[in-house]
């Protein structure tokens, strides 16, 4: 390389990390300041903040800002700025503070942490939501095990179906099936976890499941079968391990608790898990199983309408995750889940909605440009750039989109119907990041342009409801103007524009970037409610969002 082509280089790395930390810069102030971060974290779309006092947050300039395409309260204040950006701007951000940040003691800062945080979960959980949240948190950890592992299982079964490496392929199953066959014990060390338990007793006691001696015992006059039970077996023994053991602590004296209590928790958990909990929690699964199979069997292009039209509403409410403990039990009856195909038909009518609205408002350059900038991640299967920065604030487009979802959820539950299944070996990825984990009950290409349809139907859908739907007249009117020149994208400036507000409260937004007369958006939509991204835990690595 020559030096003025290193030169180029460098100029060009330095040009990107002064936009970022311009962004950081621009974000501190309206939050409050250094002195009101307590802490910084980030996920695959947003900068997470936990924040002293909430009230010092200047919510309308913050959503003002070019880059920031919506703004979530949760348990940590949510600054939607899309998947790549906010990698780069959390570690300017996180700079900032540093270097601005006053001194406080330590005490002084664990107590105000302690008590903004006990005000927020107060504020915005639910006992339901709180429950969904630690299933999450049991589940959620073990999805980058189960899609490498379904990848690997794909791999092998193309390998097999090929006829190519017959040595290798026995060796590829193993490794692809061992996380499988084990999952019971990871799902019962993350709920001991979870409940406050000791982790490697929960992971014990679930590990009795998954045990081949099992097989000899007999339950209500029928042998057990090691794995009966599943992973839904694994969380209730963990659970009921949990309990044992905080029994114990509080009863057996300090001297003997070191002995007592990890032998009556594995003892009395263990015994109530082959006695009970495996046959209860198999049979649950047997239905859960015959039930989806059933479902699509008989109603598959209801089913599936249903399930695909409204899984952004589940998303916007957190409900979602409680389709985890269903998908996992699936993948682990059947080897893959029927339902994450359909779900992930709501993602393509997020994309063909998003078509449409730049396709509808040509003049708003805006706009346009934030969809440019977050169709790509949809594409993939990220959804949070297209819903909070396009189709939910406008309103209309969101269940113009969800239109889209349910007809791609029809055709896929159609072939479910016909008898040819589609599924997923994993649970995480969706969009286009699907192919590699799908498998089915007929070949691998049939399976592929199944779901491939599906998604082009999505598009289809999603497409034409938002052009023919998605607005209406005075839509349009204050819509469809001058916000920017479609030039300004090719700058290298690599902005963001927020089109419109994304409130956690479900407050109407105004237009994208007003006119010198702005007024309310007439239509309502539905609020953003809990994050989509199934990471409950951020960091500063995530999963995507499943939509």
């Amino acid at each position: 390389m020559s030096t003025d082509e290193e030169s180029s280089t460098d100029d060009k790395s330095s040009t990107a990390e002064d936009k970022h930390r311009a962004v950081a810069a621009a974000i501190l102030p309206l939050v409050g300041g250094a002195g009101n971060i307590a802490s910084v974290a980030h996920c695959m779309t947003r900068l997470r903040l936990g924040l002293r006092d909430r009230s010092l947050v200047r919510d309308e300039a913050l959503r003002a800002l070019p880059p920031v395409l919506g703004v979530v309260e949760d348990d940590t204040y949510q600054i939607v700025l899309g998947p790549g950006a906010v990698a780069r701007v959390t570690p300017e951000f996180e700079a900032l503070v540093a270097a601005a940040a006053p001194t406080h003691t330590a005490e002084e800062l664990a107590a105000r942490g302690a008590a903004i945080k006990a005000a927020q979960k107060a504020r915005n959980a639910t006992p339901f939501k709180l429950f969904l949240r630690r299933i999450a948190n049991i589940f959620v950890p073990l999805i980058p095990a189960l899609i490498g592992c379904g990848i690997i299982a794909g791999l092998n079964g193309l390998l097999i179906n090929l006829g190519l490496l017959p040595a290798v392929t026995p060796a590829l199953a193993a490794v692809a099936s061992g996380f499988m066959a084990l999952i019971a014990v990871f799902v019962g060390y993350n709920t001991a976890k979870e409940f406050g338990g000791t982790p490697i007793l929960g992971g014990a006691v679930a590990s009795v499941i998954v045990f081949a001696g099992v097989a000899k015992v007999e339950v209500f006059g029928r042998p057990l079968s090691p794995g009966q039970g599943g992973v839904l077996g694994a969380l209730g023994a963990a659970v009921l391990a949990v309990y044992v053991e905080k029994w114990c602590r509080r009863k057996v004296p300090e001297s003997l608790d070191v002995l007592v209590t990890p032998t009556l928790t594995v003892l009395v958990a263990g015994l109530a898990t082959v006695f009970g909990l495996m046959y209860v929690a198999g049979e649950v699964s047997r239905a859960i199983g015959d039930f989806a199979d059933w479902l699509l069997a008989h109603a598959g292009a209801g089913a599936g309408l249903v399930l695909g039209g409204l899984f952004l509403p589940l998303v916007m409410l957190g409900l979602h995750q409680a389709l985890i403990p269903l998908h996992t039990t699936l993948i682990e009856q059947q080897d893959y889940t029927v339902l994450l195909p359909i779900l992930a038909m709501a993602g393509a009518g997020q994309v063909g909605a998003a078509m449409a609205v730049y396709v509808r408002l040509p003049r708003n350059g805006s706009l346009r440009r934030t969809i440019r900038s977050a169709l790509p991640a949809g594409l993939l299967g990220v959804g949070e750039p297209l819903i909070y920065g396009v189709s939910l604030p406008l309103g209309r487009p969101f269940v113009t989109a969800c239109v889209g979802g349910a007809f791609g959820g029809g055709f896929v539950g159609l072939f479910n119907m016909l008898g040819d299944k589609v599924g997923s070996t994993a649970i995480g990825p969706s969009g286009w990041a699907l192919f590699p984990l799908l498998d089915g009950n007929k070949g691998l290409g049939e399976t592929i342009a199944i779901y491939a349809g599906g998604l082009l139907v999505g598009y289809a859908a999603g497409f034409l409801a938002t052009y023919f739907f998605g607005f209406s007249r005075e839509m349009i009117e204050e819509l469809d103007v001058e916000t920017g020149t479609e030039t300004d994208a090719e700058t290298g400036a690599e902005t963001v524009a927020a089109p419109a507000e994304a409130t956690a409260t479900g407050t109407q937004p105004p237009p994208p970037h007003p006119h010198p007369h702005p007024h309310p958006h007439p239509h309502p939509h539905p609020a953003p409610g809990p994050d989509p991204d199934p990471d409950p835990d951020p960091g500063p690595t995530s999963h995507p969002a499943k939509v």
